[in-house]
């Protein structure tokens, strides 16, 4: 089985800041959702952990797992899209028609500006990560859980699920959320 978790609250998801590459931790709520995720998740059974290296995702990683005999890997691959000089201002903030904007709304027209990564830079890296370390440790039998961002988390959903670039938001990720995607 493959699921994928979003990483735990941060004071930046609360001001609706975009995070990105920003390296920001988890704040006292992200913590307290990653140690009910444990509890809710606890009879799951993951033979895998695979985490990105941004502080979010990792401390969400080790807090759900705590007690656990479940390898964490880093995985650069897994780390939330880049958002360049965007990131650190609200998405509300973006007029429509906006790069941001069209992220969020219309992901079919989003076009990277400003040092922001292409839809195609982050499905080339996790659609690399799904084909070479994801899909045949599924073939093994392997339960994998993936701890991530909403972004790349999202990028993941769509491969697996062959959904096309419009409807990348289809089935947004709440923090803490686990999916069964595979």
């Amino acid at each position: 089985m493959l699921y994928i978790i979003r990483h735990g609250r941060t004071d930046w998801n609360v001001e609706r800041k975009m995070q990105g590459w920003t390296d920001i931790p988890l704040n006292d709520q992200g913590r307290r959702m990653a140690e009910e995720a444990a509890e809710k998740y606890k009879d799951i059974n993951f033979d895998i952990c695979y985490s990105s290296p941004l502080k979010r995702a990792k401390e969400t990683a080790e807090i759900l797992l705590k007690g656990r005999s479940i390898p964490i890997i880093i995985d650069d691959r897994l780390k939330e899209l880049g958002f360049g000089e965007f990131e650190g201002t609200t998405k509300d903030d973006q007029p429509e028609g906006s790069p941001i904007w069209n992220f969020f709304n219309k992901p079919e027209n989003y076009k990277a500006e400003r040092g922001a990564e292409t839809f195609d830079s982050l499905f080339e890296r996790t659609g690399d990560f799904l084909k070479n370390v994801v899909y045949p440790q599924l073939e093994e039998g392997k339960d994998i859980v993936i701890v991530g961002h909403g972004a790349m988390n999202s990028s993941i959903v769509c491969q697996v699920n062959k959904f096309d670039i419009k409807d990348y938001w289809k089935y947004p990720i709440k923090n803490c959320e686990l999916i069964k995607l595979i």
